[in-house]
C-alpha cells in the first residue's frame, strides 16, 4: 500500500479501508500542528495508478478472508476533500469496481475544501458516497482561529456546514481544547457551543493542544505572545463546552492527548459526563495531568 509517512484517522474509522490519495496538507499553516512534519513536502495528490494498485492489493488481501466485507473507506490525507470534485468521483467509481458492497467513504476536510464545491458537486458527491466526514473545526472563536491561522472564521464553519447538511452529507468535529490560550478557554467553549448548537454534527470528538517545540507556537510561547492553559483549566473549558451543548450529539474525548477517556451521548448522558469532568476537576492533581502531557511523544 502506498502509505506516506504517518497514517492517521479518528478512532471511529477503525474497521474503514484506509486508501492514501493525498499526502500532507494543503494550508500547513496552523500554528499548533506538527502532524505531517515528517513529510518532506507540503502536499501531494496520489496517482491514480497508485489508487488502484492499492485498491487491488487490498482487494487481494481481504479475499483471504471470506469473513471480512469492505463497507466504509477512509481516504487518507489532511484534507483529501479538497480534490476537484470530478477526482472525488473518480476515486469513489475505482472504490466501487473492487468492493462493490461499500456503501460510504469518509476523509478529512478542511471547511476551505467546502467552499471550494458547487451545491451540486456536493449532491453529486453525496450520491457517489461521500458521508461522514472529519472537520478539524478546533473553536469557535474567532480571535483563536485568527491567531492560530486555521484560515477561515466562525461564520465560515456554519455557511459551509449547512451546505454540507443541505446535500445530506453527514459530518464530525474536531474540538481542540486549549486553543484560546490561558484565561480564554471557557469563552472559546461557548463560543463553539454557540456555533455546534445552529449546525448538525454526529459527533464531537475533543483533542486536548499538545505543544511541540517544532510547532510554530512553541516559538510564540518563548516570545512571551501566547500562554498555555494548565490542565485543569483545559478541564473546566471542555465542561462548559459539554454544559452549553444543546444538540443531540456523540460526545467523545477518547484520543492520546486526553489523559482521561470521556465520552457519551448528548444530551441523554451530560449529567453523566459533567459528573465524570467535575470529579477531575476537584480530585486529580495538576501535576499528574501535566506529567502526562509532557511524557506524551506524540500524538
Amino acid at each position: 500500500m502506498h502509505y506516506t509517512g504517518t497514517v492517521w484517522r479518528p478512532p471511529y474509522e477503525a474497521s474503514s479501508l484506509l486508501l492514501e490519495v493525498t499526502a500532507g496538507c494543503t494550508h500547513h499553516k496552523c500554528k499548533f500542528c506538527t502532524l505531517y512534519d515528517d513529510i518532506p513536502f507540503r502536499f501531494r495528490m496520489s496517482p491514480i495508478e497508485d489508487i488502484e494498485a492499492d485498491l487491488k492489493e487490498a482487494k487481494g488481501r481481504f479475499r483471504l478472508s471470506t469473513d471480512t466485507h469492505i463497507s466504509r473507506t477512509f481516504l487518507v490525507g489532511a484534507n483529501p476533500f479538497v480534490l476537484k470534485a470530478a477526482r472525488l468521483s473518480e476515486i469513489a467509481s475505482l472504490i466501487r469496481r473492487y468492493f462493490p458492497a461499500n456503501k460510504s467513504i469518509g476523509c478529512f476536510s478542511r471547511i476551505t475544501d467546502i467552499t471550494l464545491k458547487t451545491d451540486e458537486e456536493l449532491l453529486a458527491l453525496r450520491d457517489a458516497g461521500y458521508d461522514g466526514l472529519t472537520i478539524g473545526i478546533e473553536t469557535g472563536n474567532d480571535e483563536a482561529l485568527k491567531f492560530m491561522n486555521k484560515g477561515y472564521e466562525a461564520q465560515d464553519i456554519t455557511a459551509q456546514c449547512r451546505r454540507l447538511d443541505k446535500a445530506g452529507i453527514a459530518y464530525n468535529f474536531f474540538y481542540l481544547t486549549g486553543i484560546s490560550g490561558k484565561g480564554n478557554g471557557e469563552k472559546g467553549a461557548m463560543d463553539t457551543a454557540d456555533i455546534c448548537n445552529q449546525l448538525h454534527p454526529q459527533i464531537i470528538g475533543a483533542n486536548m493542544l499538545t505543544i511541540y517545540p517544532n510547532a510554530e507556537l512553541y516559538q510564540e510561547i518563548q516570545e512571551g505572545n501566547w500562554q498555555e492553559e494548565t490542565e485543569i483549566e483545559k478541564y473546566k473549558e471542555l465542561r462548559t463546552l459539554v454544559d452549553n451543548l444543546k444538540i443531540p450529539v456523540w460526545f467523545a474525548a477518547g484520543g492520546a492527548s486526553n489523559a482521561i477517556p470521556i465520552q457519551g451521548t448528548l444530551p441523554r448522558e451530560k449529567g453523566k459526563v459533567i459528573s465524570v469532568l467535575d470529579k477531575i476537576i476537584q480530585s486529580v492533581r495538576e501535576e499528574e495531568l501535566r506529567c502526562y502531557r509532557e511524557n506524551l511523544p506524540h500524538l
